[in-house]
């Protein structure tokens, strides 16, 4: 067994930003040929910063690894119709496109029309169609005013996208599920997918929704503080900073033990008469608890604090940079399966993450980086649409299509 579990799936990927991208990339990396379209020079997410010292975004190349890049020109019709092509093509592996582009001519309708069976998962921003991206989303479901101070007229964002990421995983899943129904029953499948849908059905399923319907008022910020259990930053006396979490009676036993507050704890309880054998109470008494934490925590350096929440399994994480991550966290390296060094064209030789999921038993892929924008055009026009040499010569004269980009950068 290996990682290949969508080997032999041919999927045309129409794309930009960061929902389609990675969803593309999930499917790629277990096994899925992912053929990614984009017009000769790149589309509007090809420069996105950060950019390497050669010009290569690195943003681009890090949603693009394990896929295929082919350049065609789609704002000319005979562009237009060979990515039709392509998504037609016949055979059990192809007929899927993935897209968030929402281009008339990539509707499921017309493409349909040529092959029956297509699987098409389009991303949208909001379900009517209209724009959406992943900061407009999250402005809207709440989220901005419960960080920061918690004061709604002063919301701080989330520089994490993280409807965009869980709308990628959501694409990825459904197409994977449409697959396996077209297997069962022949059946192809119009997928849609809203950013916004997936953010506000999140808060649902979180309770957020009904904790205003039915409690009568919306959650309040609580800082730092976990919400409806036991968490919270504390710092050291050499000045570095942590977070514990007690959510389990087992993660709060393991606190209280490691902090050596047993007594103090109880007499806390004793006070209060609450039980903090109950996530509530721990809650509700989560600044006089954290008080007692920080007044242990605050007397000794960071490493002699660490010491003492390992040997006592405490869950517990240090805040660090991405700088500091990457020089000395073991779960963000090749200590790690999940990630391997590459050397992508244009960019030079970097830590690269494949799929986060282990397989037990399986095989993992190595990293495949993501190709330079073009490289495998001819490639894919002579095999998987088997046009002649002269055709593909003949469309590479009239700029149709593009090869790939020798120097690797965006210049």
């Amino acid at each position: 067994m290996n990682y290949n579990l969508l080997g032999g799936i041919r999927v045309v990927e129409s794309s930009a930003f960061i929902a389609a991208p990675l969803a593309g990339m999930a499917l790629a990396q277990f096994g899925a040929d992912v053929i990614r379209i984009d017009v000769p020079g790149g589309g509007i997410d090809y420069r996105r910063q950060p950019l390497s010292p050669a010009g290569r975004s690195l943003y681009w190349t890090g949603l693009n690894k394990h896929k295929r890049s082919v350049a065609i020109d789609v704002r000319k019709p005979q562009g237009r119709e060979l990515v039709r092509a392509l998504i037609a093509q016949e055979g059990s592996n192809g007929g899927v496109l993935l897209t968030n582009l929402g281009a008339p001519w990539l509707s499921h309708a017309s493409l349909a029309q040529a092959r029956p069976d297509l699987i098409s998962c389009t991303i949208e921003g909001n379900s009517d169609g209209s724009t959406a991206v992943d900061y407009t989303v999250n402005c809207a479901v709440g989220y901005p005013a419960l960080t920061g101070s918690g004061d709604p007229s002063e919301p701080v964002n989330n520089v994490l996208p993280a409807w965009d990421v869980a709308c990628a995983y959501n694409a990825a899943f459904a197409i994977a599920t449409a697959l396996a129904n077209r297997r069962a029953t022949g059946q192809g499948a119009e997928i849609r997918l809203a950013l916004s849908d997936l953010a506000f059905a999140t808060i649902a399923n979180l309770g957020l929704t009904a904790e205003v319907e039915l409690l009568g008022a919306g959650r309040r910020s609580t800082g730092n503080y976990l919400y409806g259990a036991f968490g919270k930053d504390l710092t050291t006396l050499d000045g570095e900073r942590f977070y514990v979490a007690a959510i389990s009676m087992n993660q709060w036993r393991s606190l209280v033990a490691a902090s050596g507050q047993e007594s103090a704890i109880r007499a806390l309880e004793e006070k209060l008469d609450f039980d903090f054998g109950r996530e509530e109470d721990r809650f509700t008494a989560r600044e006089p608890i954290a008080a007692l934490l920080q007044a242990w925590s605050a007397v000794r350096t960071f490493d002699e604090v660490a010491a003492q929440l390992r040997a006592h399994s405490v869950c517990w994480g240090p805040y660090q940079t991405v700088a500091q991550a990457v020089a000395a966290d073991p779960r963000l390296s090749t200590q790690n399966e999940v990630f391997n060094r590459v050397t992508t064209q244009g960019v030079g030789d970097h830590l690269a993450a494949g799929a986060a999921t282990r397989i037990f038993g399986a095989t993992r892929h190595p990293v495949v980086p993501a190709p330079l924008l073009g490289q495998h055009t001819d490639e894919v026009l002579l095999d998987v649409l088997k046009l002649s040499a002269a055709e593909v010569g003949r469309l590479h004269d009239e700029a149709i299509v593009a090869g790939a980009d020798a120097s690797g950068s965006q210049a």
